[in-house]
């Protein structure tokens, strides 16, 4: 009874205690709660610091069995690491920034660029499969979008063209995204307050687990 009561406690009075310090700066448990948060920032970094050691030790164990994909990821662990310890101590300057400017921007931009294609291959799959207004609208967009962005930068495009398809596309990115990027993030929230409530009220145990 006890090592099952005992987080769920544990858990509903810190909970408690770190959302009355949001809700009530000026109040006494303001200051509770920022302590909480530092703690609470505090055992992340720890766990990610853990995370990423155990990572290279189990890809390093695969380099040893031969694995090159492996070896590259525990050198560029290793690499990252002691750049930002250079950093730190002054032998380097942004180190980590030319990094990532050189190494993950670049993949990251390669495989953002492959992405249309593949929500546009997606949408054929699932015309495939499923025929519905969803699926038409989908690969319709997509197609658009595509079109829209390859005609926006011909030489041989007319002006008038040229603006209109760069006013429809705007409206798509403005309106139509933004609106669906929007009610994802609201039903986000919605489930993140859902979950804590049930957090605080013991009915969801994630710690017990």
């Amino acid at each position: 009874m006890i090592k099952r009561g005992l987080p769920v406690t544990i858990a509903i009075i810190v909970g408690l205690i770190t959302l009355a310090g949001l809700l009530f700066p000026t109040s006494p448990l303001s200051g509770s709660g920022n302590t909480l948060m530092r703690w609470a920032a505090f055992l992340a970094a720890f766990a990610l610091l853990l995370g990423v050691l155990n990572l290279f030790v189990v890809h390093f164990n695969r380099l040893l069995s031969g694995n090159l994909y492996s070896g590259v990821l525990a050198i560029s662990i290793v690499t990252v690491l002691a750049l930002g310890y250079t950093d730190l101590v002054g032998l380097t300057t942004a180190g980590t920034a030319r990094a990532f400017d050189w190494v993950q921007a670049p993949l990251e931009a390669a495989v953002a660029s492959l992405l249309a294609f593949f929500l546009l291959f997606t949408g054929f799959q699932m015309l495939k499969h499923r025929r519905g207004f969803g699926t038409l609208l989908f690969i319709a967009t997509a197609i658009f979008i595509l079109i829209s962005q390859a005609l926006h930068t011909a030489v041989f495009i007319p002006a008038t063209w040229s603006n209109l398809l760069a006013q429809a596309t705007t409206f798509l990115d403005q309106i139509v995204v933004t609106s669906g990027v929007r009610g994802l993030l609201i039903g986000v929230a919605l489930g993140t307050i859902t979950l804590t409530i049930r957090i605080l009220v013991g009915a969801e145990r994630p710690y017990n687990q």
